[in-house]
């Protein structure tokens, strides 16, 4: 879409007062009252009751993981926890997901999400807590992500006469792929949301250190099948069939040529294919091969162009080894994560005052995708990294990796994380701060 010059001033003015009202806004938050109180926080989630608690709902979520929409075990233990708690909700929504309500009921309302799900991986981590459910395992830290807000349920609950407006806390089906997000935003219980906020762990970042970065944080990103078609036949006479190996093959050399011919060296943008599949036996010609791929890019324009040269290179590809081509986007295409300004100086202060400010970091935009970045399009929202890193971890190894752990020591900071950044959002609230993006 394109602006008219008036238009983009309106927006860039815009954005430069509700920008500067939310520096204002951190400004206010007074190291003399949330100091104390994430103190407090910290005393609470540290004593032994609390935080076995927590460990225990992490390591019971691991063993049993659920991919997305499946999460219906994960779900009933959060609502057998809430239920402990007092804590009022709404369930289903969107098929798995749980909308718990904290506070006095009336606006302001603020959310803190967790996803819930897990992948498609067989563990390989030995250890009392490995996941019993063969080819599935928690390797992006969901369990964790669950079992902080709880915890954070836990710590507002026992404040909650005190909180001036509602948290509504949102556990997220189908976050890997599944656009758990985006369906529950559909959801009424959603509605009138002013902001949220949302954590994802970090095994490159120490234990007690965050980090995460204004604007763009993380890349938007696709997924395409795409099935060549050609003629089969014997292998010993190739020039009676239309090889779509040899088609495939050619397109997915091709397709690296958007990124390193195409593209500003200074934009980011990833072309990946993960999968091919294609032939019965090595002495035939298969009538067809599909593969499969993901695209990202920090920017809407990246990703729509992206997207397109993929169908000109597969369909031209096709074309020229005399075989045709069906191209199509697998599942929803998350949009960039975009981290509010606003709602980033104020959870950026918010940690800089209850960790310390060497323990606040600032990183580099990176190009894994997150549906989060709905919430993005709807509210101001902002993601912050936590570290789950240790000493004994000498080689942390990545998200989504068979061999992924945690130091479980996380889960104190990421439950006082959650409840001070809503706490002190409530505190500090004022509608001419947080602007509808709806409204620009």
């Amino acid at each position: 879409m394109r602006y008219s010059s008036h238009r983009f001033s309106f927006l860039a003015v815009a954005s430069a007062i509700a920008f500067s009202f939310s520096t204002l806004r951190a400004t206010r938050l007074n190291p003399d009252v949330y100091g104390p109180l994430g103190q407090q926080l910290f005393e609470a989630a540290n004593l032994p009751d609390f935080f076995n608690w927590m460990v225990n709902i992490r390591r019971k979520i691991h063993e049993y993981p659920e991919l997305g929409f499946e999460e219906f075990k994960t779900s009933e233990l959060i609502r057998a926890e809430l239920d402990k708690l007092g804590v009022d909700y709404i369930w289903p929504v969107a098929k798995t997901g749980v909308v718990a309500t904290i506070g006095s009921g009336e606006q302001p309302f603020f959310a803190l999400r967790a996803d819930m799900d897990a992948l498609p991986i067989q563990e390989l981590v030995e250890w009392e807590h490995q996941s019993k459910i063969a080819g599935k395992m928690h390797a992006c830290g969901h369990d964790a992500h669950v079992a902080m807000l709880l915890g954070a349920a836990k710590l507002l609950q026992a404040r909650r006469h005190e909180l001036k407006g509602t948290v509504k806390l949102i556990f997220q089906p189908g976050e890997e792929g599944f656009a758990g997000a985006y369906h529950m935003l559909k959801h009424s219980a959603l509605d009138n949301i002013k902001a949220a906020f949302a954590v994802h762990v970090d095994p490159s970042d120490p234990v007690g250190f965050v980090a995460s970065r204004p604007g763009p944080l993380l890349a938007g990103g696709g997924r395409f099948r795409a099935t060549i078609k050609g003629t089969g036949g014997h292998a010993a006479a190739p020039h009676l069939s239309k090889d779509p190996i040899v088609a495939a093959s050619m397109a997915v050399v091709a397709m690296q040529q958007i990124v390193s011919r195409e593209t500003d060296p200074l934009e980011s943008r990833v072309v990946t294919v993960g999968q091919i599949h294609g032939g019965v036996a090595p002495n035939v010609i298969p009538e067809s091969v599909t593969i499969k791929g993901t695209y990202r890019s920090l920017s809407l324009e990246g990703l729509d162009d992206t997207k397109a040269r993929i169908k000109q290179v597969i369909e031209t590809q096709a074309a020229v080894h005399q075989c045709q081509a069906e191209l199509e986007e697998t599942s929803l295409r998350y949009p960039v994560t975009i981290n509010d300004e606003g709602m980033y100086e104020h959870v950026k202060t918010v940690a800089e005052i209850v960790l310390g400010k060497p323990k606040v970091g600032l990183m580099k935009a990176a190009m894994g995708s997150e549906d989060f970045s709905f919430f993005g399009q709807k509210m101001p929202a902002t993601m912050f990294m936590i570290g789950t890193r240790n000493k004994t971890h000498t080689v942390p190894e990545n998200l989504h990796s068979p061999y992924f752990v945690i130091d479980e020591e996380v889960l104190k900071v990421g439950v006082v994380f959650h409840a001070i950044v809503a706490i002190s959002y409530l505190d500090t609230y004022d509608d001419v701060v947080v602007k509808n993006h709806d409204e620009l």
